[in-house]
């Protein structure tokens, strides 16, 4: 029962922490170019996490950091870089988060040749249910105004690459790294990308005012060390179809944030597909297959 009420404060932990970094994103993104913002966030997370990493846990070996520097590159910089691109041109939050949190369905399409698995009929009914959810709370339409299409494929393909990347994690036979030191090194690989794309955006230099730094904090301490050490911890002890499932309710979590931060409208939709994602969450859980004994 400890064990149960454990993983629903974790999993709840993830949700509101996953939806604070498209909320700080939106937010940072009023103060400095998108790629600044992604540079900063990701080069003072891994450096405030490299003394813990260099000193405490096992030693860090050149395979298992190369692993990680390329799990890195496809996690953080393929999903970040392409939803930050994607809200930096426009798209609202909202649908962002709604295409990102597609992501159990892509898991589960690139987990066959992955990893050799498959979702139960049961499972896959419970994504659908789930996904049905997020498309009532998000309220989306098809209507694209004046941004160009190519704005909202961005976050489809950060998704993509995310899931690959928690296939790779999960499958990985180099996974003994505690969580803060895969964290370093995925955030100082990252941060090298960001470089790269800032430099070509206009600049390296911070933006020195209180909401550049704010909106720097905010992602550092709740969107990197909350979400994505929740994520790698929970991707851990279950497996990677349940974690993503557990994603779907960040869209209408986004918009909570968004009503809080920015004075966004809220719905009764909103609540009613929170309620039908519950749902679906509560059927995929109960087909959950019980992993193998070692």
């Amino acid at each position: 029962m400890k064990a149960l009420a454990l993983a629903l404060l974790l999993e709840a932990a993830l949700i509101i922490s996953w939806s604070g970094g498209f909320v700080g994103i939106r937010f940072a993104h009023d103060y400095a170019p998108i790629f600044s913002i992604l540079l900063w966030r990701s080069l003072v997370s891994g450096l405030l996490l490299l003394p813990l990493a260099l000193t405490r846990g096992p030693r860090l070996q050149p395979r298992e950091v190369l692993a990680q520097m390329a799990f890195g590159a496809l996690a953080m910089s393929g999903y970040l870089g392409c939803f930050g691109l994607s809200i930096a041109h426009g798209v609202p939050t909202g649908p962002v988060a709604l295409i990102t949190d597609m992501l159990p369905l892509v898991v589960a399409l690139l987990s066959w040749p992955v990893l050799g698995h498959t979702l139960t009929g049961r499972q896959w009914l419970g994504t659908g249910i789930g996904l049905i959810g997020v498309v009532v709370a998000s309220g989306v339409t098809t209507q694209t105004g004046p941004i160009a299409l190519w704005a909202y494929l961005l976050p489809v393909l950060g998704t993509a690459s995310l899931a690959l990347a928690t296939l790779l994690q999960k499958g990985s036979t180099s996974n003994t790294m505690p969580v803060y030191q895969k964290l370093c090194v995925q955030c100082l690989s990252a941060a090298a990308i960001f470089a790269l794309l800032a430099w070509n955006e206009g600049s390296l230099l911070p933006v020195l005012n209180p909401g550049f730094i704010g909106g720097i904090l905010w992602l550092v301490f709740v969107a990197t060390f909350g979400a994505w050490g929740l994520y790698y911890l929970a991707l851990r002890h279950t497996s990677a179809a349940r974690v993503t499932a557990i994603l779907y309710l960040s869209p209408p979590v986004t918009m909570v944030w968004a009503w809080l931060m920015f004075d966004e409208p809220l719905s009764w939709a909103m609540a009613a597909g929170l309620v039908i994602s519950l749902i679906g969450i509560v059927i995929f859980a109960r087909a959950q297959q019980p992993a193998p004994k070692a």
